[in-house]
Protein backbone atom coordinates (compact mmCIF):
# COMPACT_ATOMS: atom_id res chain seq x y z
CA UNK A 1 0.00 0.00 0.00
CA UNK A 2 3.16 2.41 0.80
CA UNK A 3 3.81 2.02 -2.86
CA UNK A 4 0.84 2.89 -4.25
CA UNK A 5 0.75 6.19 -1.75
CA UNK A 6 3.92 7.06 -3.26
CA UNK A 7 2.88 6.44 -6.98
CA UNK A 8 -0.03 8.63 -5.87
CA UNK A 9 2.31 11.83 -4.24
CA UNK A 10 4.31 11.67 -7.73
CA UNK A 11 1.21 12.15 -9.77
CA UNK A 12 0.06 14.69 -7.41
CA UNK A 13 3.25 16.30 -7.41
CA UNK A 14 3.68 16.17 -11.20
CA UNK A 15 -0.24 17.67 -11.42
CA UNK A 16 0.51 20.80 -9.37
CA UNK A 17 3.67 21.36 -11.71
CA UNK A 18 5.61 22.67 -8.55
CA UNK A 19 9.48 21.81 -8.60
CA UNK A 20 9.66 21.14 -4.61
CA UNK A 21 6.62 18.86 -4.69
CA UNK A 22 7.86 17.00 -7.41
CA UNK A 23 11.51 17.04 -6.02
CA UNK A 24 10.04 15.89 -2.50
CA UNK A 25 8.16 13.21 -4.62
CA UNK A 26 10.45 11.79 -6.25
CA UNK A 27 12.36 10.83 -3.31
CA UNK A 28 10.10 8.01 -2.28
CA UNK A 29 10.88 4.18 -4.22
CA UNK A 30 7.75 4.83 -5.87
CA UNK A 31 9.79 6.85 -8.26
CA UNK A 32 10.99 3.24 -9.52
CA UNK A 33 8.19 2.32 -10.27
CA UNK A 34 6.35 5.36 -12.22
CA UNK A 35 9.41 5.88 -13.86
CA UNK A 36 9.43 2.19 -15.64
CA UNK A 37 5.88 2.86 -16.52
CA UNK A 38 6.23 6.73 -17.70
CA UNK A 39 9.29 5.18 -19.50
CA UNK A 40 7.73 2.39 -21.35
CA UNK A 41 4.11 4.39 -22.10
CA UNK A 42 6.23 7.90 -23.27
CA UNK A 43 8.33 4.78 -25.37
CA UNK A 44 5.57 3.68 -26.85
CA UNK A 45 4.06 6.83 -28.24
CA UNK A 46 7.23 8.16 -29.25
CA UNK A 47 7.10 5.39 -31.21
CA UNK A 48 3.60 6.10 -32.69
CA UNK A 49 4.53 9.50 -33.33
CA UNK A 50 7.70 7.69 -35.62
CA UNK A 51 4.99 5.84 -37.21
CA UNK A 52 2.68 8.73 -38.27
CA UNK A 53 5.67 11.27 -39.31
CA UNK A 54 8.19 9.19 -41.00
CA UNK A 55 10.48 11.93 -41.26
CA UNK A 56 10.90 12.16 -37.40
CA UNK A 57 11.63 8.87 -37.57
CA UNK A 58 14.65 9.12 -39.74
CA UNK A 59 15.52 12.75 -38.95
CA UNK A 60 14.61 13.63 -35.45
CA UNK A 61 17.73 12.88 -33.55
CA UNK A 62 20.23 13.96 -36.24
CA UNK A 63 18.59 16.93 -36.84
CA UNK A 64 19.13 18.04 -32.73
CA UNK A 65 22.32 16.14 -33.03
CA UNK A 66 23.49 18.58 -35.90
CA UNK A 67 22.01 22.11 -34.74
CA UNK A 68 23.85 21.19 -31.47
CA UNK A 69 27.06 20.51 -33.17
CA UNK A 70 26.63 24.00 -34.76
CA UNK A 71 25.29 26.10 -32.45
CA UNK A 72 28.45 24.63 -30.08
CA UNK A 73 31.08 25.35 -32.97
CA UNK A 74 29.98 28.72 -33.49
CA UNK A 75 30.25 29.63 -29.76
CA UNK A 76 33.78 29.15 -29.81
CA UNK A 77 34.98 29.99 -32.77
CA UNK A 78 33.12 33.41 -31.64
CA UNK A 79 34.47 33.37 -28.58
CA UNK A 80 38.17 33.05 -30.41
CA UNK A 81 37.21 36.20 -32.05
CA UNK A 82 36.13 37.84 -29.39
CA UNK A 83 38.75 37.08 -27.62
CA UNK A 84 41.95 37.75 -29.44
CA UNK A 85 40.46 40.82 -31.67
CA UNK A 86 38.50 42.81 -29.36
CA UNK A 87 39.66 40.94 -26.04
CA UNK A 88 36.65 41.13 -24.81
CA UNK A 89 34.84 37.17 -23.77
CA UNK A 90 30.88 36.54 -23.18
CA UNK A 91 30.91 34.85 -19.51
CA UNK A 92 29.05 32.29 -21.02
CA UNK A 93 30.56 31.56 -23.78
CA UNK A 94 32.30 28.54 -21.67
CA UNK A 95 29.26 27.40 -19.91
CA UNK A 96 26.88 26.54 -22.45
CA UNK A 97 28.51 24.45 -25.34
CA UNK A 98 29.07 21.51 -22.52
CA UNK A 99 25.70 21.55 -21.66
CA UNK A 100 24.92 21.62 -25.69
CA UNK A 101 27.53 19.18 -25.92
CA UNK A 102 25.46 16.89 -23.83
CA UNK A 103 22.13 17.69 -25.59
CA UNK A 104 24.06 16.29 -28.74
CA UNK A 105 25.67 13.38 -26.51
CA UNK A 106 22.36 11.66 -25.04
CA UNK A 107 20.38 12.37 -28.25
CA UNK A 108 22.97 10.93 -30.30
CA UNK A 109 23.19 8.09 -28.24
CA UNK A 110 19.40 7.36 -28.56
CA UNK A 111 19.66 7.10 -32.22
CA UNK A 112 22.57 4.76 -32.34
CA UNK A 113 20.67 2.66 -30.16
CA UNK A 114 18.43 2.30 -33.50
CA UNK A 115 21.34 1.93 -35.80
CA UNK A 116 22.78 -0.79 -32.77
CA UNK A 117 26.29 0.40 -32.78
CA UNK A 118 26.86 0.10 -28.98
CA UNK A 119 28.71 -2.78 -28.80
CA UNK A 120 26.53 -5.05 -31.05
CA UNK A 121 28.96 -7.68 -31.61
CA UNK A 122 26.97 -8.82 -34.78
CA UNK A 123 30.71 -10.87 -35.83
CA UNK A 124 29.68 -13.03 -32.86
CA UNK A 125 26.62 -13.56 -32.86
CA UNK A 126 25.98 -14.21 -36.90
CA UNK A 127 27.41 -17.80 -36.21
CA UNK A 128 24.98 -18.20 -33.58
CA UNK A 129 21.60 -20.35 -34.08
CA UNK A 130 18.40 -18.35 -34.69
CA UNK A 131 17.36 -18.85 -31.44
CA UNK A 132 20.35 -17.79 -29.86
CA UNK A 133 20.19 -14.61 -31.83
CA UNK A 134 16.75 -13.34 -30.65
CA UNK A 135 17.57 -14.22 -27.48
CA UNK A 136 20.66 -11.59 -27.13
CA UNK A 137 18.33 -8.86 -29.10
CA UNK A 138 16.16 -9.15 -26.65
CA UNK A 139 18.28 -9.34 -23.72
CA UNK A 140 19.64 -6.32 -25.42
CA UNK A 141 16.27 -4.69 -25.33
CA UNK A 142 16.02 -5.06 -21.93
CA UNK A 143 18.51 -4.01 -20.63
CA UNK A 144 18.54 -1.08 -22.75
CA UNK A 145 15.12 -0.44 -20.87
CA UNK A 146 16.23 -0.63 -17.34
CA UNK A 147 19.02 1.51 -18.61
CA UNK A 148 16.59 4.17 -19.82
CA UNK A 149 14.69 3.82 -16.45
CA UNK A 150 17.51 4.69 -14.58
CA UNK A 151 18.48 7.82 -16.99
CA UNK A 152 14.65 8.73 -16.50
CA UNK A 153 14.42 8.33 -12.73
CA UNK A 154 17.49 9.64 -11.59
CA UNK A 155 17.85 13.06 -14.18
CA UNK A 156 14.50 13.70 -13.62
CA UNK A 157 15.41 14.11 -9.78
CA UNK A 158 18.34 16.09 -10.66
CA UNK A 159 16.27 18.04 -13.07
CA UNK A 160 13.46 18.99 -10.32
CA UNK A 161 16.82 19.42 -8.09
CA UNK A 162 17.96 22.21 -10.10
CA UNK A 163 14.78 23.92 -10.84
CA UNK A 164 13.76 23.78 -6.95
CA UNK A 165 16.78 25.43 -6.26
CA UNK A 166 16.64 28.12 -9.40
CA UNK A 167 20.10 27.50 -10.53
CA UNK A 168 21.22 29.28 -13.35
CA UNK A 169 23.78 28.75 -15.78
CA UNK A 170 26.98 30.29 -15.06
CA UNK A 171 27.53 33.46 -16.78
CA UNK A 172 24.35 34.25 -17.13
CA UNK A 173 21.27 36.42 -15.63
CA UNK A 174 18.19 34.43 -16.16
CA UNK A 175 19.32 31.20 -17.76
CA UNK A 176 17.67 28.20 -16.19
CA UNK A 177 20.14 25.21 -15.43
CA UNK A 178 17.04 22.83 -15.46
CA UNK A 179 16.06 23.95 -18.73
CA UNK A 180 19.09 21.88 -20.29
CA UNK A 181 18.58 18.66 -18.08
CA UNK A 182 14.85 18.14 -18.81
CA UNK A 183 16.60 16.86 -22.11
CA UNK A 184 18.01 14.11 -20.76
CA UNK A 185 15.30 12.28 -19.54
CA UNK A 186 13.26 13.23 -22.66
CA UNK A 187 16.26 11.44 -24.54
CA UNK A 188 16.09 8.55 -22.83
CA UNK A 189 12.23 8.29 -23.55
CA UNK A 190 13.45 8.44 -27.07
CA UNK A 191 15.70 5.81 -26.32
CA UNK A 192 12.99 3.35 -25.42
CA UNK A 193 11.44 4.03 -28.24
CA UNK A 194 14.21 3.16 -30.23
CA UNK A 195 14.46 -0.24 -28.16
CA UNK A 196 10.94 -0.96 -28.92
CA UNK A 197 11.58 -0.10 -32.73
CA UNK A 198 13.97 -2.60 -32.69
CA UNK A 199 12.67 -5.42 -30.51
CA UNK A 200 9.05 -5.09 -33.16
CA UNK A 201 11.52 -5.51 -36.28
CA UNK A 202 13.47 -8.34 -34.52
CA UNK A 203 10.52 -10.51 -33.59
CA UNK A 204 9.34 -9.80 -37.20
CA UNK A 205 12.17 -10.54 -38.96
CA UNK A 206 12.77 -13.77 -36.43
CA UNK A 207 9.31 -15.12 -37.13
CA UNK A 208 9.88 -14.22 -41.02
CA UNK A 209 13.10 -16.03 -41.40
CA UNK A 210 14.67 -13.16 -42.22
CA UNK A 211 18.27 -12.37 -41.18
CA UNK A 212 18.32 -10.58 -37.65
CA UNK A 213 22.21 -9.39 -37.32
CA UNK A 214 23.66 -7.09 -39.67
CA UNK A 215 26.27 -5.05 -39.52
CA UNK A 216 26.16 -1.86 -37.83
CA UNK A 217 27.02 1.42 -39.64
CA UNK A 218 27.58 4.88 -37.66
CA UNK A 219 26.37 7.35 -39.10
CA UNK A 220 23.86 4.81 -41.21
CA UNK A 221 20.09 5.63 -42.23
CA UNK A 222 17.26 3.92 -40.27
Amino acid sequence: MALWSEIGDILSAFATMDSWEIRNALKADGAWVFGAVATAIGGLLVLWVYKMVPWLDRHLERTIMVYSYLAIAFIIFWGVIDRFIFSNQQPWSTTIPPLLFMIMAWFGAAFNVRLRTHLSFAEFRTNMPRTGQIACLSLDAVLWFIFAVIMVVTTTRATALSASNFQIVLGTDNTLQWWFLITVPLSAVLMTARVFENLSEDLRNYRSGAPMIKQAVIGGDV
